[in-house]
C-alpha cells in the first residue's frame, strides 16, 4: 500500500512540476487557489513524503517510522473529514468563498489560461454562467459595461444556449449583462456555476459517495493496517527481549557451576 502511494505521489508531483513549468512560460499565474499545477505539486509532495516514510518504515521494520506514518496518515484523514464537516456546517460561507474566488478568476480570465480553460469547461458541461450568476462577468475589464470594446456588457460564448450542431458564435452573449434574467434566459445560461455544480452533486449523490469512499477508505485502511503492523512489531520486540532475558539468566546461573567443577576436577595419575 505505501509503495503504490509512493509511485502515485511521484507521478502526481512530476505532472504538477511539468504543468507549472509550462504555465510559467505563458505567465498565467494569478491565483494559487485557481492554479491546478500548484495544487498538483502540493498534493504530490504530501503523498510522496508520507508514502516514502511508509515504505522506509516497512522495509526497516522501524517502530518510530511506522508510528510516524500512522500518525501522519491519521492526521491527513482527520483534516479531510473535519474540512468536509466544516464546509457542510458553514455551507453559506463556503459558497461565498467559492464565488469570491471565481470572481477573482473572472477578473483575469483572458490572462490566466488555466482558469479560462476550467471556467469554459464548467460553463459548457453544467450549463451555467459565472459564479453566483451571469452578472459576475462584469468584473472583467473587457466584459464590463463601461468597457469600450465589442465584448462590453456581454458574456463569453460558453455561457450561450446552443445546440451541438450549431456553429459557434463568439458574440452570442453580446449585451446581456445589463438585461433582466427573464429577457436573456433563452439566450444564455442565467444560473451561476456554484449552484449548478452543487445541484449536480446532490442529484448524483451515489457517485459522490463512491468517490469519497474511494478517497477516504484507503487512508482509513492504511491507518488500521499500520496500527496492526506496529502491534505485531512490538510483540516481536517484546518476545526478543524476553528470550534474551531468559537465556541471559540461564547463562548467569550455569557460569558458577562450571567454574566450580573446573577447580575441583581430578585428572587420572
Amino acid at each position: 500500500c505505501p509503495s503504490m502511494s509512493f509511485v502515485i505521489g511521484a507521478l502526481v508531483l512530476a505532472v504538477g512540476i511539468y504543468a507549472e513549468i509550462e504555465r510559467q512560460k505563458y505567465k498565467t499565474l494569478e491565483s494559487a487557489f485557481l492554479a491546478p499545477a500548484i495544487i498538483l505539486i502540493l498534493l504530490g509532495i504530501v503523498m510522496f513524503l508520507v508514502s516514502f516514510v511508509g515504505v522506509l518504515a516497512s522495509l526497516r521494520d522501524n517502530l518510530c517510522l511506522l508510528q510516524a506514518f500512522m500518525y501522519i496518515l491519521g492526521i491527513c484523514l482527520l483534516i479531510e473529514l473535519t474540512g468536509g464537516v466544516v464546509a457542510l456546517i458553514f455551507r453559506n460561507q463556503t459558497i461565498k468563498f467559492l464565488n469570491d474566488n471565481i470572481r477573482r478568476g473572472i477578473e483575469n480570465y483572458y490572462d490566466d489560461l488555466d482558469f479560462k480553460n476550467i471556467m469554459d469547461s464548467v460553463q459548457k458541461q453544467f450549463k451555467c454562467c459565472g459564479g453566483e450568476d451571469y452578472r459576475d462577468w462584469s468584473q472583467n475589464v473587457y466584459h464590463s459595461c463601461a468597457a469600450p470594446g465589442p465584448l462590453a456588457c456581454g458574456v463569453p460564448y460558453t455561457c450561450c444556449i446552443r445546440n451541438k450542431t450549431d456553429i459557434i458564435n463568439t458574440m452570442c452573449g453580446y449585451k446581456t449583462i445589463d438585461q433582466e434574467r427573464l429577457s436573456v434566459q433563452h439566450v444564455i445560461y442565467v444560473r451561476g456555476c456554484t449552484n449548478a455544480v452543487l445541484i449536480w452533486f446532490l442529484d448524483n449523490y451515489t457517485i459522490m459517495a463512491g468517490v469519497l469512499l474511494g478517497i477516504l477508505l484507503p487512508q482509513f485502511l492504511g491507518v488500521l493496517l499500520s496500527l496492526l503492523y506496529i502491534t505485531r512489531v512490538e510483540d516481536i520486540i517484546m518476545e526478543h527481549k524476553l528470550t534474551e532475558s531468559f537465556f541471559g539468566e540461564v547463562r548467569h546461573r550455569a557460569a558458577p557451576e562450571s567454574s566450580g567443577a573446573g577447580c575441583c576436577m581430578c585428572y587420572p595419575g
